[in-house]
């Protein structure tokens, strides 16, 4: 498949930096309470997604930032020395830069200072394929850079001078920001036209069920996609590679045909007005039946990564939907780790321990998706009713029909040419049969009210 295009910092030499203040964690405790992985393993992967080439590394612990340049003064010297001698075009920090913290910096340092939020963005923007998705990242570009037009536009502080630009005075400065609000409210309404178009596109499969995958970015959904359906979506080892949802048809095993719906992945500390930006992207997971929540279980930080999910999932305010947690690529789990210490197979069971009704499964090899698609089964039908339908052995359409849309449990043949067909099905596949020639009786849970016609 093609390989798709890097942003703005294509190529470009980074140096990454990082602030540890006490109340985040410096990388994170994994389930057996060893040191989790390096504190900028997860922006080294974002800067690399991007296409930068990483030359060095900055980690400085501090009990609060520095309000001018957030590293202290002393480090900051330090950096231009190593940017000096690795030559960097950009350096890239895990944290959240005030405005003017970034004009204070790009001063100092003399290069391009860039914060994980600005990096995401731009990462978003180089994935972008769908209208959808390109409006979702100007929006969130522009409500990120206009409180920074200062830093971004060399020209702003200059007055429009001129034959016929002598009006009230306005600044460059003033007359950007203007146009920036006003691109800004266009965007949000073309976005609520995406939105309310997209909500009709989900709603209008209301006769079908609806499975999403959502998790942590880099997790196995696309590959779980393509093992379920035979599908063949963009894969790659890459932070963020899907940031359009794709819908498949998964048929699952003793029930029929559904819809399976890959969505963006989530990262922590998302920025949330990129969150809302992605909304109708992520209208899928707000009206699916099902959530499968993916997770990385061979990463060490695999726990903060759910939770950092389930924090997303809240914010759009599907946290209580019903949801599988699935504990992907159980296959990298080696017998040994490289220090000698306990088998990871044991970090494996007590990471399953953790979380006890999580599944644990291998997109790549195949491991568990058998036990995965029947418990997707299962929680899709455990609210539909059971019921017994006798009709005429001679009726096969309605017979198929039940076998394509229901878990059909029995069969049960009778001499007078009838047959008996005891399976659970969805309220409102039972209404499309309703006039046929047949008898209905429940057996379990209950009937809707049929109140219009199919």
């Amino acid at each position: 498949m093609e390989e798709r295009n890097s942003g703005t910092i294509l190529n470009e030499k980074s140096f990454l930096v990082t602030v540890l203040l006490p109340q985040r964690p410096t990388g994170g405790v994994n389930i057996l309470g060893d040191t989790g992985e390096e504190p900028l393993d997860e922006l080294r992967g974002l800067a690399e997604a991007a296409g930068t080439v990483v030359v060095g590394e900055m980690v400085q612990r501090r009990a609060a930032i520095e309000p001018s340049t957030y590293i202290g003064s002393g480090k900051v010297l330090e950096l231009k020395g190593m940017l000096e001698k690795t030559e960097a075009d950009v350096v890239i920090f895990d944290n959240d830069l005030a405005p003017g913290q970034t004009r204070n910096l790009e001063k100092e340092l003399n290069v391009k200072v860039l914060d994980r939020t600005e990096l995401i963005l731009d990462i978003f923007a180089s994935r972008a394929q769908t209208k959808e998705a390109r409006l979702a990242v100007e929006l969130a570009q522009l409500e990120y850079s206009l409180p920074r037009l200062k830093r971004m536009w060399t020209h702003l502080s200059r007055q429009k001078k001129g034959v016929g630009l002598r009006g009230p005075g306005e600044t460059q400065l003033e007359t950007d920001r203007r146009l920036a609000q006003k691109r800004i409210a266009d965007l949000k309404a073309e976005l609520t036209i995406v939105q309310q178009r997209k909500e009709r596109e989900v709603k209008s499969r209301s006769q079908t069920r609806t499975v999403s995958l959502v998790g942590y970015t880099n997790a196995g959904k696309s590959t779980l996609l393509n093992a379920l359906t035979g599908s063949d979506v963009y894969v790659k080892d890459q932070l963020f590679a899907t940031l359009d949802t794709r819908t498949r048809r998964w048929t699952l095993p003793g029930w029929g045909p559904i819809l399976l719906s890959d969505t963006v992945g989530f990262v922590r500390n998302l920025p949330h007005h990129l969150v809302a930006s992605f909304r109708a992207t992520l209208e899928e997971a707000r009206c699916a039946d099902l959530l499968l929540h993916v997770a990385d279980g061979s990463n060490p930080m695999v726990m903060f990564q759910i939770q950092a999910a389930y924090e997303v999932l809240e914010h759009l305010g599907i946290e209580e939907k019903d949801t599988i947690l699935v504990i992907n690529k159980i296959d990298a789990f080696k017998s040994m780790d490289e220090n000698g210490e306990l088998p990871t197979q044991y970090n494996l069971q007590a990471l399953l321990n953790r979380y006890p009704n999580a599944m644990g499964i291998s997109a790549r090899t195949g491991e568990g998706l058998p036990e995965l698609a029947q418990a997707v089964s299962d929680m899709l039908s455990r609210h539909f009713p059971t019921v017994e339908i006798e009709m005429s052995i001679t009726n096969g359409k309605l017979a198929a029909y039940l076998a394509n849309h229901g878990e059909v449990f029995s069969r049960q043949y009778r001499d007078d040419g009838t047959v008996v067909i005891r399976c659970r099905i969805a309220g409102s596949f039972l209404g499309k049969i309703r006039n046929e020639e047949m008898k209905m009786t429940l057996i379990d849970g209950e009937l809707p009210v049929f109140e219009e016609e199919y």
